[in-house]
């Protein structure tokens, strides 16, 4: 057994878990240096929900802080989250735009992609498995954990076996909720160890209160690589702390050999910063109570903190446990899908929807309807009956993998955004979201020629 390594999530998943994906890149620069030598494996750092609240909350350009990260972290790998054919929006892009987006990722500072289907669907993650080959970048293809009748250690071995033979240079065991329990997780790596040959890491989230013992099960069970995150976004909804697990394997024969003197800086560093994000109201005390109850319904880290503020908005937060037990209702109903991005939000969504109308299915969204209809790909298990003839009301269902459906659209959308996207990079902000990146881009550069002026003047 080698040592255990370290990918560090504080700069993607722990605040997207713990502050709903608010870390703004000036509040990220100026600790990287100090990062970059801790001697993680890889940090993650883009991806997930960060591209959508660069743009929709920070007024950021996402790769503006791609680029910026770049620049100064130079030992440390640099990792991404990407959707598969969902790329990191909430439909399924074309072919063309799949390939654009991982190549501009690479060109821009991206080393590691770890690429997932929200259904473990592999026709969904062929094409951005051949174009992370194609460009170069160590492609990680992560499964997405589930518990149900269907999700069974075969299944994943099976699916491991697969997703090695189509080209992975690792696999990850994305435990989104935090449920993968300590002895049936050291059960599963034993047995997916046994049938790969390619490094797996595991991810997971300390929501349940069981993270850290899995971890520490999931090594001694010869895990290579696990998921931490800084103690000051760690630990709740996040991953478990950095710093415990260092501290952990301290002295044995997994010792991770990071600079625990450099993770205590770091961890001071961003204690002024969560404490900003508690007094505006953003980190909810709720994302730290531990709720054994999410092993039921499966909910992820990232999308509970969301979830609160999103009901919190509505004056419905006092209903947020009924919606708690609705997700496992309306999930069995959809077949068992994974509850991760989008399927996540889909299917919370829906939950939210059949709680406050008081009637089950009494509105059903579009996102539904479509993944009902076969356009996200195939659901692990069989839809209810019910439910599929409501919303297929004599249409035909889609059998095929879904992006073949779709026409080449990145040459489309940039003759669209001619006026106001000056790359590609800007292009591929405007397919992903049309409507915010467009009103985002105009005031983009708009501030940037105002600025010129104003310097101009300056100097005049």
């Amino acid at each position: 057994m080698s040592k255990i390594k370290i990918t560090e999530t504080c700069l993607r998943d722990g605040h997207q878990s713990l502050i709903a994906t608010r870390l703004k890149t000036c509040e990220i620069l100026p600790i990287l240096s100090e990062m970059d030598k801790v001697g993680y494996h890889s940090m993650e750092v883009w991806g997930g929900a960060t591209f959508d609240a660069c743009i929709r909350y920070l007024n950021e350009d996402p790769w503006e802080r791609l680029r910026e990260i770049r620049k100064i972290v130079k030992n440390t790998k640099l990792q991404m989250l990407f959707r598969g054919q969902n790329i990191l929006g909430y439909r399924h892009y074309a072919d063309d735009v799949v390939e654009k987006f991982i190549e501009k990722s690479v060109e821009n500072g991206i080393d590691i992609i770890r690429i997932f289907d929200a259904l473990n669907d592999v026709r969904n993650l062929k094409t951005s498995i051949d174009a992370t080959k194609k460009h170069g970048a160590h492609l990680q293809v992560a499964m997405s954990y589930s518990i149900s009748p269907v999700h069974t250690h075969e299944y994943y071995v099976n699916l491991s076996k697969e997703i090695e033979e189509m080209g992975a240079d690792s696999i990850c065991i994305k435990d989104m909720s935090g449920i993968l329990l300590p002895y049936e997780g050291y059960e599963l790596v034993k047995e997916i160890k046994k049938n790969i040959s390619i490094p797996l890491e595991l991810h997971t989230h300390s929501t349940c209160g069981i993270g850290e013992m899995l971890y520490l099960k999931a090594v001694e069970s010869g895990v290579d690589i696990i998921d931490t995150a800084i103690s000051t976004f760690g630990g709740g909804t996040s991953q478990p702390s950095t710093e415990s697990i260092v501290k952990t394997f301290e002295k044995t024969k997994y010792s991770t050999d990071l600079d625990f003197d450099r993770l205590k800086k770091i961890a001071d560093y961003f204690k002024p910063i969560r404490e900003k994000y508690l007094n505006e109201g953003i980190l909810n005390s709720k994302s730290y109570f531990i709720n054994p109850q999410i092993i039921e319904t499966q909910l992820p880290g990232g999308m509970i903190s969301n979830m609160i503020n999103q009901m919190k908005a509505q004056g419905a937060e006092d209903k947020f446990d009924e919606v708690l037990k609705e997700i496992p209702r309306v999930r069995e109903d959809l077949g068992y899908p994974p509850l991760v991005t989008p399927l996540s939000q889909m299917v919370g969504t829906q939950a939210v929807m059949n709680i406050l109308s008081g009637e089950k299915y009494k509105m059903i969204s579009k996102e539904i309807k479509d993944y009902v209809k076969g356009l996200y790909g195939k659901p692990p298990s069989s839809i209810n009956k019910d439910l599929k003839r409501k919303i297929l009301n004599g249409e035909e269902e889609v059998l095929c993998r879904p992006a073949d459906l779709l026409e080449n659209e990145f040459e489309k959308f940039k003759k669209e955004s001619l006026e106001f996207a000056k790359s590609d990079e800007d292009i591929l902000s405007y397919i992903l979201f049309p409507q915010i990146a467009k009103t985002f881009l105009e005031k983009k550069y708009n501030q940037n020629d105002n600025q010129v002026i104003n310097i101009n003047l300056e100097f005049d």
